[in-house]
């Protein structure tokens, strides 16, 4: 009788691993691009200093975060609003999605948009468990963000800008799925990129050389560090690729 038990107890364990393998692998038939190919990557210069490695879907433990208010201080520079279509760059574990997708409500959306597949399949089991129905997810190239043209009317790159392979290429195939008016805020710390930071005078640089603009900047609370917002260059003015210079590495970024 006890191995019975036993027995049924272990087919239940598999029926139930054969399950969620089953979710998982649905969740994973959903996740595409969401728009065709952009440029090439070989078409820019690469960076002229380190890319950090991706090494984890969070930075750090979201009651920290909800402590700093570090989602309200993004929305209130970018001035985010109910109905708007925000896009989530390296969403990740999807602590700004969440936050994103009960802010914009339902008459807006949220894009969790990540180059990491496993990351996107698990925000979407955490989005079906919170039952928020307004993410679309999106998955990316290291070059290119894959999304469809005059999607987004704000983007935010959390923490991950410094994580970019090809930031000249990333930011060129961005535009396009801005609309007019949009914003870009950029999260990231006065740290070198190879300590997973940007210096901020390198992340102005890298963007003035696609053609954005910067709109202001600030310090966030606590460790937070800084935002800059951008604004995507005009369509009349985006330079060719060839044209664009890569940023010398400033001394120190090593």
């Amino acid at each position: 009788m006890r191995k019975l038990g036993r027995s049924v107890t272990a087919l239940a364990y598999i029926a139930a691993l054969l399950v969620a393998f089953a979710a998982t692998r649905a969740y994973a038939a959903d996740i595409g691009y969401l728009a065709p190919p952009g440029v090439a990557a070989n078409e820019f210069p690469s960076p002229q200093r380190p890319v950090a490695r991706i090494v984890s879907p969070r930075r750090a433990a979201e009651e920290r975060r909800d402590a700093l208010n570090e989602a309200g201080q993004i929305a209130r520079a970018l001035e985010l609003k109910p109905g708007m279509t925000v896009g989530d760059i390296g969403a990740g574990s999807g602590y700004h999605t969440v936050k994103l997708s009960r802010l914009v409500g339902p008459a807006g959306s949220v894009v969790a948009q990540d180059v990491t597949r496993d990351y996107l399949v698990e925000l979407a089991r955490r989005t079906e468990r919170l039952k928020l129905t307004n993410v679309q997810f999106a998955l990316g190239e290291p070059h290119d963000p894959r999304l469809p043209a005059s999607s987004l009317d704000a983007a935010i790159l959390v923490h991950m800008y410094h994580e970019v392979a090809q930031p000249y290429a990333f930011l060129y195939n961005l535009a396009p799925a801005l609309k007019q008016g949009a914003r870009v805020g950029i999260v990231d710390l006065e740290l070198p990129t190879s300590k997973h930071g940007t210096p901020i005078e390198l992340l102005r640089c890298e963007l003035t050389a696609v053609g954005y603009r910067e709109v202001a900047a600030y310090k966030l609370a606590g460790d937070g560090g800084y935002l800059a917002v951008f604004s995507p260059p005009e369509v009349a003015a985006r330079k060719s690729p060839r044209d664009i210079v890569a940023c010398a590495d400033p001394a120190g970024t090593r």
